[in-house]
């Protein structure tokens, strides 16, 4: 096994376990609750602040990796997220609080981890091969964010909600020993003074605030003066974010990589597709658990469909990019996610078992095939000096269209829900449960238009492609 590959492999693992502890923690809500003596609203900041934290700094940990060397911020990375998860599955009797400071220390690992991983890849494989590559990030990337709840339920099975973090320890110091040395030692463009400190904390101030009024949102609503205030003043810091890196020498986003349309498009294109990948992430499991009445493991495996489809198709889609137009190859895979989301929409209270996995299988696969090449596209349309930020600037996206998501197919359910029953809604009615599958329809015909969006925008690029080529 050669040094590149074993480099690959730790990237991976860590990249794996940097996104599914964004997901693995939402099945285990219910018992972390009872445990720690707190409400739902509470825990679930156990969710949130993770990926707020991710967003709100890994910009700037891919400038920084652009400026000191990628794979240090990846190893210091890597440690600061293994000590994360260690104190995570610990309960010194401070309960919430303390979870919360350990889940910050692993949001900051992980937003180290997730800002170079592209940019590393990208730098130690040559442009024939990276797509091939890239898809081996790209299927521990999707497989992490979508096989949260699966894992999370199988753990629970046989474990306690502790055992959800703790088992980062152990495989974190076995992949940070297999691939430490197989990290590139090349150095940085730069050195710590160049850092655009304005621009990183208007960045950050930016994400936190409208991130926040988008969870607060849900439940003050996005009517309320403060959630509006939230949201004008986190467009003002955004706009004063544009002007300063335009008149930085060394801004912390150099904003002429969106000059790039397939850059800008392909990133536009990921971000869709997260955002759908969410709606069966967050809907299945209600579907599985409360209208089919499955147990959390039973639940669990027919979940683990969506990333075992996307563990096979995204190498074999990254291989095939690799020889033929990395186009043709992500319009294939938003036409069979556009199908899936078609598929959901079919089931009914007499759909068979068989046909939820074929779904599950049909929609991992295809996100297999399209996040590859897209991937790919993304990462070849910049310079090598900017490969960290273009990788983090990629990363912000997907993390962004998590929380978008998410907060998207649970407004959209239980709207739809009240809208039905005509009283206001916020959680499974089980004397009621055709008024879920009503509502989770509804929340897939709109999964289906932001696919259908993405499928327009891999067309319009393929024939763009063709065009250039005649």
């Amino acid at each position: 096994m050669t040094e590149r590959t074993k480099a690959l492999i730790a990237i991976g693992i860590f990249t794996f376990m940097s996104t599914l502890d964004g997901s693995i923690v939402n099945i285990a809500l219910p018992t972390m609750s009872r445990e720690l003596h707190t409400s739902t609203a509470e825990i679930t900041w156990v969710v949130t602040i993770y990926l707020i934290v991710i967003s709100a700094i890994i910009l700037i940990f891919g400038r920084l990796s652009d400026l000191i060397g990628k794979a240090k911020v990846t190893k210091i990375g890597w440690a600061i997220f293994i000590l994360g998860s260690f104190l995570a599955g610990f309960n010194f009797g401070f309960g919430l609080p303390f979870l919360l400071f350990a889940r910050i220390i692993q949001a900051i690992g992980a937003s180290m981890m997730m800002a170079t991983s592209f940019g590393i890849v990208s730098q130690i494989y040559p442009a024939e091969s990276r797509a091939k590559a890239l898809s081996v990030v790209s299927m521990f990337v999707s497989a992490g964010s979508i096989a949260g709840p699966a894992i999370g339920g199988v753990i629970l099975q046989v474990a306690s909600w502790n055992y959800i973090f703790w088992i980062n320890v152990p495989i974190g110091i076995a992949a940070w020993i297999f691939g430490n040395r197989a990290l590139p030692t090349t150095n940085g463009h730069g050195k710590l003074s160049d850092m655009d400190l304005k621009g990183g904390s208007l960045m950050t101030a930016v994400i936190v605030l409208l991130f926040l009024a988008l969870n607060f949102g849900m439940t003050l609503g996005f009517t309320s003066p403060l959630i509006l205030s939230a949201v004008v003043l986190g467009l003002v810091l955004f706009a004063l974010f544009i002007r300063t890196e335009q008149m930085s020498p060394a801004p912390l986003l150099d904003l002429g990589i969106f000059k790039s349309k397939l850059f800008s498009l392909s990133l536009i294109m990921a971000l869709l597709n997260f955002t759908v990948a969410m709606f069966s992430s967050i809907l299945m499991p209600f579907y599985l658990q409360d209208y089919c009445a499955f147990q959390p493991g039973l639940a669990g495996l027919f979940m683990m469909c969506y990333p075992l489809a996307m563990l096979i198709m995204s190498p074999i889609a990254g291989i095939i990019a690799d020889k033929v137009d990395k186009e043709i190859v992500t319009f294939v895979g938003i036409s069979g996610i556009a199908l899936s989301q078609v598929g959901y929409l079919l089931i009914t209270s007499q759909t068979p078992s068989w046909w939820v996995a074929f779904v599950l299988l049909l929609q991992g696969g295809s996100v297999g095939i399209f996040q590859s090449p897209n991937n790919a596209l993304i990462m070849e349309t910049v310079e090598r000096r900017y490969l960290g930020i273009a990788g983090s600037v990629n990363s912000l996206a997907r993390n962004f269209a998590f929380v978008l998501g998410t907060s998207l197919a649970t407004i959209i359910l239980f709207f739809s829900m009240s809208k039905i029953t005509g009283t206001k809604v916020n959680s499974y009615l089980p004397k009621q449960p055709d008024v879920f599958l009503q509502g989770m329809h509804i929340a897939f015909f709109f999964a289906l238009a932001f696919t259908l969006m993405t499928w327009i925008l891999a067309l319009s690029r393929l024939l763009a492609r063709k065009r250039m080529h005649q």
